[in-house]
Order: structure tokens, then sequence, then C-alpha cells
């Protein structure tokens, strides 16, 4: 790991401890096998994440495609820290805690009759996962590694989050469609 790394993961660690309250509450809700403290687990850890997402796609993505590259990279730099563990965490809470609800109400059974519902929050899941992990953040960590260098290109780090903006617009999108498939999973 380059020497900025363990700078950033530590203030990641400071600007998030309380990310990690959501494991733990999930952690005791699965040992308790209480199903309403599972579920509000689920549910306050999707509307963090779901919330957050878009926040980031729809309002903060706009703003930081109009902003100059200094502030850019000065609103970018106290960003990051606080997103690089919040949104793997919130989707790793919410992605399990989701299931672990699914298997307790029966709705993973084969034979349930929404199952084509349940595909479709499969497949969002993985979309929003894949490009989280694979895509997004590691290109937030390149773009803050950019950032911490004695003369940074700014005309290459302005194209990395030109293309890195559009991808968050599109796991927005990705957000919402998650939002209509657990509606009409939750009215049956």
């Amino acid at each position: 790991m380059a020497p900025w790394g363990w700078g950033l993961v530590r203030r990641a660690l400071r600007a998030t401890w309380w990310v990690w309250l959501f494991p733990a509450a999930l952690t005791i809700a699965a040992v308790l096998r209480n199903l309403l403290f599972l579920d509000y687990v689920h549910v306050l850890s999707a509307v963090l994440w779901t919330g957050a997402d878009l926040f980031m796609g729809f309002v903060v993505g706009p703003v930081l495609r109009r902003l100059d590259p200094g502030s850019r990279m000065r609103v970018q730099s106290q960003l990051l820290p606080r997103t690089l563990l919040f949104f793997p965490v919130m989707a790793g809470t919410t992605i399990t805690s989701g299931w672990y609800v699914g298997q307790a109400i029966g709705l993973l059974r084969p034979s349930s009759p929404v199952d084509g519902w349940l595909v479709a929050a499969l497949v969002v899941v993985v979309f929003l996962t894949v490009q989280g992990l694979a895509v997004l953040l590691p290109t937030n960590v390149r773009i803050y590694g950019m950032m911490l260098l004695p003369e940074p290109d700014i005309e290459r780090i302005r194209r990395t989050m030109s293309r890195y903006l559009y991808l968050v617009g599109f796991q927005g999108l990705l957000q919402l469609g998650i939002v209509f498939i657990m509606a009409h999973l939750a009215m049956g």
C-alpha cells in the first residue's frame, strides 16, 4: 500500500467509527434470532446506503461537476475518507440483513410467489456491489492518491472525476430501481 494509504485508512476509521455499529447490530440480531431487530437493521442500513447513494449521485455529483478543479479536489479530499468505509459497510450490512430477513419470512424458498422480484433484486444488488467495490471504491482511492502528489495532474484528475461522477449517477439510478423492487416486495 502506498504511504498515503495508511493515512487514508486512519482518516476513514476516525471519520466513520459509528458505521461499525450496523454490522454489530446485525450480528446481535442474528445471534438472538430477533426478526424485528433484524428487519430494523436491514431497513435503517438500506435507508442510509440508498439515501447517501442518491444524494451523492443527484446532488453532490452535479455540484462537483460545476466546481473548478481546485475546489473539487478540496471537497473530494474531505468526502473520500467519510465514504471509503461508509458505503461498503452499509451495503454489506443491508445485503446480509436482507438475506436473513428474506430467509426468515420464507421469501427465499423456490416456491415463493415473488421469486421474479427476488431475482430482479439480486441482479440490481450484484450490479450495485460490483460497481461500488470494483469501480467506484478503487477510483476514489486512485483520485485521492493523485491529489496527494506534490504536483497533481489536475487535467487527469478532472477527466477521471468526470467519468466517476457519471458512474455515481448510474449508481443512483440502480438505487431507485432497488427501492421500487423492495417496495413491491414489502407490499406482497
